[in-house]
């Protein structure tokens, strides 16, 4: 296959916060992501020196951050695909040999955190059928938010549902999710924002970007131009949660309204 011919590719982009109430927060950092087709993952791993597929390396993709089905017991020999397959399947969609996208963040150095990747899948014609948003929290739990053909409108995907699942301790879990996910093409455009339980909205998130050849050169600028991304990422968060906190903004516990958590992956019983 030529490198012409992938699928794959890696996004330069900025992840914008703006917390609205009850008091106003607001930072942006640049970031990369890499968006990958997920039938690819054997040969651009075996092309590029700097990426591996469930084995350490500078980048490693790794099936065991993802998803995994049965929640019950996980079955951890299937692939990212078979599991994402699968759960497509409990809502009604068959993918078949169609192309399933991962905009995610890779283990970066042995060390991953995912705040938030979305999966976009395409039938065997590359028409886009559904979208999944995979959101991880700081205890490693993960819930997916399922967005079929009738959220389809144009070029995006748009889901307002209720969230049900504790993400940060400064927001209630009985809030609203509101899904903006334009399909990535050679810009990158989602917007996933907070509504509270009077419909009102009170945070704003906006992930953007321009879309680069995925390259082993790529791969080692954003390395060191943004080192160590996913510790990053996660100094970041913890260093927000704490200006949150100087606000006094209020703290809400994750083992208070265990009935709120539902349908989580991973669940971490605190």
């Amino acid at each position: 296959m030529k490198q012409d011919t992938l699928n794959s590719c890696m996004y330069r982009a900025s992840v914008m916060h703006h917390r609205i109430l009850p008091k106003k927060h607001q930072f942006k950092y640049d970031i990369f992501m890499f968006y990958l087709d997920l039938a690819e993952l054997d040969v651009i791993t075996a092309k590029f020196k700097w990426l591996s597929y469930n084995r350490f390396n500078l980048f490693n993709f790794r099936d065991n951050d993802h998803m995994q089905l049965p929640r019950e017991k996980p079955d951890k020999s299937k692939s990212t695909r078979e599991h994402i397959t699968r759960f497509l399947s409990e809502n009604g969609v068959e993918i078949g040999i169609g192309k399933i996208m991962l905009l995610t963040n890779l283990c970066t150095l042995g060390y991953q955190f995912n705040p938030v990747c979305f999966y976009f899948c395409f039938d065997e014609n590359d028409n886009p059928v559904c979208s999944v948003a995979e959101i991880c929290n700081t205890y490693k739990e993960i819930k997916l938010y399922f967005m079929g053909a009738e959220t389809f409108n144009k070029d995006h995907f748009h889901l307002y549902t209720f969230k049900k699942f504790y993400v940060s301790p400064f927001t209630e879990l009985d809030n609203y999710f509101d899904f903006n996910l334009k399909i990535p093409q050679e810009n990158l455009n989602i917007a996933v924002n907070d509504h509270n339980e009077l419909g009102k909205l009170f945070f704003l998130s906006k992930l953007f970007g321009k879309r680069e050849e995925l390259t082993d050169r790529n791969m080692i600028r954003y390395f060191f131009s943004i080192p160590l991304i996913t510790i990053k990422i996660t100094f970041l968060i913890h260093w927000q949660a704490f200006k949150l906190w100087s606000k006094k903004i209020k703290y809400y516990k994750k083992a208070n309204n265990p009935e709120l958590q539902t349908e989580v992956f991973r669940p971490y019983k605190s």
